[in-house]
């Protein structure tokens, strides 16, 4: 099992690499069609059904399908070709995409329809996620891979940022149906990709599954892996995330422009909220990767974990435009830094015959706990109030992060003695 990676890699490494550097831009061309997605169709369901049961059931749909299926998932990307994984999961979302035009263009769109392809859509990002991070330790040495998760992570938020921006910029010039039908285009460069890469995602390890796959899989792979403290606290921070923070910053923006006062600005306040909120993760990536100051540890993830719950309390609670601002760029760092790292971490420690499996369970829980965070965001919020209820997540998140080190802590000064 590796535990460590080099002390000394190289800057920017996976990006000097001809064959990463076009897999980490394609990954963050495909996130984008992604989000390009979400702008059109949201757009279009709300004017057709005018319906917050729809509204809700979008944000379940999308993240349901990681709570349930990344296990099952991963093991499918242990046993196969993660190329050829890959290529289907970026022909689902293509066909979501040539589904959602076909339905505008006809005048077709339904309740049933839309909401069938809101869990494809789902299921393909699902597929997509432990396919595409066992890629990374092909393209990636080990003493590199925490380098690969952060850049591949931090295109991949390039992608979100944009994506708002360039559906909205289809909306306007070709309208949705055609808008949709162009934003096919952005799921061909790593699906031809797939087709010029030579590694499979089991090249560098040799290692391909021969069990059984079963949707089951999900607690005797966490009875395999329970035994490591470390690996589990990181699973388990990123739960913590999903939980306490996850999407409530996003879905509750246009309350804190609101309460800031920049609610009637023509939309710039809240734009401008919405771009901080989302360039923190781009910008905080780049940084990272080029001062080096991140380190694939624990403490690392536990600070950045901390930070991104205190800079959610802020958000949640000044009354200056400014700070707010602040806090959500600083916050959009240090939860790529949390993440980006946790996600290193495990992959480095889980056993190399069920990396699949483990990343799996990682998305489950880091991905799948979102859907968690809208139940959380919606009862608390019922309670004292949208701001109030980001604020308690802040919190949560703080001191969940603070036990997950103690834990970790303790049980690797008892081994070490041992």
């Amino acid at each position: 099992m590796i535990t460590t990676a080099s002390p000394r890699p190289r800057r920017f490494g996976p990006l000097r690499d001809k064959h990463s550097r076009p897999y980490l831009m394609t990954a963050g061309l495909s996130m984008m069609g992604d989000n390009i997605e979400h702008v059109i169709t949201y757009w279009v369901l709300w004017q057709t059904f005018h319906s917050p049961w729809l509204v809700g059931f979008q944000v379940i749909s999308h993240w349901l399908p990681f709570l349930l299926l990344s296990v099952l998932f991963g093991g499918l990307a242990e046993k196969y070709d993660c190329r050829r994984i890959i290529q289907i999961a970026q022909g689902l979302f293509a066909f979501v995409s040539l589904g959602w035009g076909v339905l505008f263009l006809t005048g077709s769109l339904e309740m049933w329809s839309a909401c069938v392809l809101l869990v494809l859509h789902g299921c393909a990002g699902a597929l997509w996620g432990p396919a595409e991070q066992l890629m990374l330790h092909d393209f990636a040495e080990p003493r590199e891979l925490p380098s690969a998760v952060r850049l591949n992570a931090t295109f991949k938020s390039l992608g979100v940022l944009a994506g708002p921006v360039v559906g909205s910029v289809l909306l306007l010039l070709l309208g949705p149906t055609w808008g949709i039908f162009a934003n096919i285009a952005f799921y061909l460069p790593m699906t031809l990709l797939m087709i010029r890469t030579p590694f499979t995602g089991h090249s560098r390890s040799g290692l391909v599954m021969r069990e059984r796959i079963s949707i089951l899989d999900t607690p005797r792979v966490l009875r395999t892996v329970a035994g490591d403290t470390v690996l589990v606290g990181m699973i388990a921070l990123a739960g913590l995330i999903a939980v306490c923070v996850g999407s409530s910053l996003t879905v509750s923006m246009p309350n804190f422009a609101d309460a800031l006062g920049a609610g009637d600005e023509g939309g710039l306040g809240y734009g401008l909220l919405l771009f901080a909120n989302g360039i923190g993760g781009v910008v905080g990536g780049f940084l990272l990767e080029a001062t080096g100051i991140i380190k694939a540890d624990v403490k690392a993830a536990v600070v950045a974990a901390v930070m991104f719950g205190l800079t959610s309390l802020i958000v949640a609670t000044t009354s200056h435009y400014g700070i707010a601002v602040a806090a959500l760029v600083v916050g959009g760092v240090a939860n790529l830094a949390a993440t980006s790292v946790g996600q290193a971490i495990v992959q480095l420690r889980a056993p190399a015959d069920q990396r699949g499996r483990v990343v799996g369970v990682y998305g489950m829980i880091g991905s799948g706990m979102r859907t968690g965070n809208g139940i959380t965001l919606a009862g608390l919020g019922a309670l004292v109030g949208v701001s109030g209820a980001v604020a308690v997540g802040g919190v949560g998140l703080m001191l969940g992060a603070l036990v997950i080190a103690v834990l970790t802590g303790m049980q690797t000064a008892r081994s070490r003695r041992a």
